[in-house]
């Protein structure tokens, strides 16, 4: 049960993470043939989905070091904030000139902007090498194919990015109570969950009233064009 839960929570990491390094793929093809924008997508994605699986095996051992946790925990809250807050924008990813160009800005790209989805998978993971790797391989599909099904998904159900916000905060929790020096403070069941709900909560509420005055200063933009 342990392992689904799991597994459950790195595929809903994957489709809120994943989908932004799928719209890249995209953009940095956009000049190409169609023919050769198969191949950049199919290759960039592949290269990328290594150099995830590496990175993200890294972490999972790093994560044994004392205090990195709770560190990982911390960064892993703040992600979840910014995916409710941040309006990405992604104009000013370059579009490659040929094939090789093309394949290398995805690549590097996608490596910079998998961070967060690698920090995600390895603290949901709990150090399960297996759970890993098939999170990883379900990406795959996610990055190549998922770009346009995700943001049309986002867009008639923006739910979503709340439940992945809720899914991050919650594996951020659980690696936060999972530190070794504070496991005698969450001894107690109590305090455990507690907190776990409260970092939950907290992401989404902040969240949200931070979406909302981002709404209310663009219409009170819009007025004053007006």
């Amino acid at each position: 049960m342990d392992f689904l839960t799991a597994l459950l929570s790195i595929v809903v990491i994957d489709l809120v993470l994943a989908g932004d390094n799928a719209i890249l793929i995209g953009l940095a093809a956009r000049n190409l043939p169609k023919q050769q924008q198969k191949k950049v997508i199919l290759w960039g994605s592949v290269g990328a989905i290594i150099i995830r699986i590496i990175a993200t095996l890294a972490v999972v051992w790093l994560l044994e070091i004392p205090g990195l946790h709770l560190v990982g925990g911390l960064l892993l809250v703040i992600i979840a904030y910014k995916l409710l807050v941040d309006d990405d924008d992604h104009g000013d990813v370059k579009a490659g000139e040929n094939f090789w160009a093309a394949l290398r800005t995805v690549i590097v790209a996608d490596a910079l902007m998998g961070l967060d989805n690698v920090l995600a998978v390895a603290g949901a993971s709990h150090g399960n090498m297996l759970l890993v790797i098939v999170g990883l391989l379900i990406s795959v599909p996610v990055v190549m194919w998922g770009s346009t099904i995700i943001l049309k998904w986002i867009d008639r159900f923006p739910i979503i990015v709340t439940i992945g916000a809720g899914v991050l905060a919650w594996t951020a929790s659980k690696m936060i109570v999972g530190e070794h020096f504070l496991g005698g403070f969450f001894e107690n069941s109590f305090i455990k969950y507690g907190f776990e709900i409260l970092v939950i909560a907290a992401v989404i509420l902040a969240g949200k009233y931070a979406q909302k005055k981002a709404a209310s200063k663009k219409e009170e933009k819009a007025l004053l064009k007006a």
